[in-house]
């Protein structure tokens, strides 16, 4: 395994962060793989390292941060072949939690050795990919106000904090949707489009997401203010969307969102700009390292290694066939 190592220098803390690359690789080497840590120095970086890797034909790059640092890698990697795989050393850590990764580093990196290849999609927002999901309202509102240092110190309770004094203020907006060339709309608190199910490490929103299905996961969430909100919680973590008027949940491949004011958008937890955005499925654009075993109906599709198998076996057959030594039926 020829892999590629993304990392944020500045990210966190200088020095347990080179303790947990070091150990990691460690780890990678003593199998046999070749590694070379490769740093960014400013936004966009790895977005320009993973196209690099890709080009040079590098097995895997392992982006090694959050899920920002994995954005910006699913960026530079999609529609190649080289495989992403996260090791994670970020806040939140979402799409490292979706696959049951462990979060120690030296675990992760274990547990890496065992995973395969698989095929899975992409969402896009613009000309912006996304692995996890796009948020529109008030989640990308309170993620454009979270700073760095607070995400260091207090983690999720950052978003949770922000997420309180927004919600006490929190309109809502009225918004054309264009789900699938359907016409929808209403008074829209939040837009949920996810390609995964895990949202912020903690519920499952677009709980119905396979990340191989070809796709996007639309959940609307609509009303008209603060008790709007609130209710939508508890229905969220119950999960007890068909009792909540206000929660539309929808399958679709294209997501046009117009509302009456521009509202924020962020994707993975980045933020990138302001509507009206569409939204759209960009089917198996990605080669990402996962487990055998995944729970939830999260892939549909086996790993790209038993596909390949069961093709040679195929050819295998049919020649044995052509040559007389077995039954051509």
């Amino acid at each position: 395994m020829r892999a590629m190592v993304v990392f944020n220098p500045s990210a966190g803390h200088a020095r347990q962060q080179q303790d947990d690359l070091t150990t990691a690789a460690r780890v990678w080497i003593s199998h046999g793989w070749k590694v070379e840590l490769q740093p960014t120095g400013a936004p966009g970086d790895g977005i320009r390292i993973a196209h690099i890797a890709a080009a040079e034909r590098y097995d895997l790059v392992v982006a090694a941060g959050g899920d920002g640092t994995i954005n910006e890698v699913v960026n530079g990697l999609a529609g190649s072949t080289t495989a992403l795989a996260p090791l994670p050393l970020g806040t939140m850590n979402v799409w490292a939690r979706e696959l049951g990764l462990p979060l120690q580093p030296r675990a992760a990196a274990e547990a890496l050795l065992t995973w395969q290849t698989r095929i899975i999609d992409l969402g896009r927002a613009g000309e912006r990919y996304f692995l996890l999901m796009a948020g529109i309202g008030l989640d990308a509102a309170i993620t454009a106000e979270v700073r760095p240092d607070e995400k260091r110190r207090l983690g999720a309770l950052a978003y949770v904090l922000r997420g309180l004094a927004l919600a006490v203020r929190v309109r809502s907006t009225r918004t054309r949707l264009l789900i699938d060339g359907k016409r929808s709309g209403g008074r829209v608190l939040m837009v949920v489009i996810g390609n995964s199910q895990l949202y912020g490490g903690l519920v499952k929103i677009t709980h119905r997401a396979s990340v191989d299905d070809g796709l996007l996961d639309v959940c609307v969430i609509k009303g008209n203010g603060f008790g709007s909100a609130v209710r939508h919680v508890f229905s969220i973590l119950r999960r007890s969307y068909s009792g909540d008027p206000e929660i539309e949940y929808y399958r679709a491949r294209s997501v046009t969102v117009k509302p009456h004011v521009a509202l924020p958008i962020q994707v993975d937890g980045d933020s990138i700009g302001q509507t009206p955005m569409t939204f759209t499925i960009a089917p198996g654009a990605l080669h990402a390292l996962m487990p055998q075993h995944l729970p939830d109906a999260l892939v549909q599709q086996p790993p790209i290694e038993n596909v390949r198998t069961g093709r040679s076996v195929q050819r295998l057959l049919s020649l044995l066939a052509r040559q007389g030594r077995l039954p051509n039926k």
